[in-house]
């Protein structure tokens, strides 16, 4: 396996602007984190894999004309996966693609955190990936529990998510923990 990752770019794409839970709060810093990921990965050599989210679910239809990156999105990628399920690699040709080239590490950023990022990560490990998830280059918005009516904040998903996943299916980074590491 070769020492160099590649970044997964997770579901940024124009789709999400139409959601009903669309939030613009958290944006900024998402945006500067994950642009500073890109330009990195660029400037590194590091593969950039765009992936897009693509259903029958309204502004996730190929025929709704959203299924595009966000328009800050730079063109820099090496490939472009679309899928249909939560996850990254099923029904994708995302772990031949990896495994051609000998990436053994994932760099994880994208929208949601607690859904797709969240379950390529899950997967990635199971398939014997070395995951980096960088919370703070992921994006989610508040959610209500439909049992308890509890409200919670996308930074309480965000605590829960890294709960979940350090040490048993990725290591938590910033932005600057994968950068001084690679």
């Amino acid at each position: 396996m070769s020492d160099t990752p590649a970044l997964l770019v997770i579901d940024v794409q124009q789709s999400f602007l139409h959601a009903p839970y669309w939030r613009e709060d958290d944006v900024p810093v998402f945006r500067e984190n994950l642009l500073k990921l890109i330009d990195a990965a660029v400037a590194r050599g590091w593969p950039v894999v765009r992936i897009l989210h693509e259903d029958g679910d309204a502004h996730f239809s190929a025929a709704s004309g959203l299924v595009t990156p966000m328009a800050w999105v730079p063109e820099a990628h090496d490939v472009v996966f679309r899928k249909q399920v939560h996850n990254a690699f099923t029904g994708t040709q995302l772990e031949a693609w990896l495994r051609e080239r000998g990436i053994g590490r994932l760099i994880i950023s994208g929208i949601r955190t607690e859904q797709c990022c969240e379950t390529t990560t899950r997967v990635a490990s199971d398939l014997g990936f070395a995951v980096d998830y960088v919370t703070e280059a992921t994006l989610t918005f508040p959610m209500v529990h439909a049992g308890s009516g509890t409200r919670y904040d996308a930074q309480d998903i965000k605590q829960r998510t890294e709960l979940v996943l350090d040490g048993r299916f990725a290591r938590i980074c910033t932005v600057d923990d994968v950068l001084a590491d690679h």
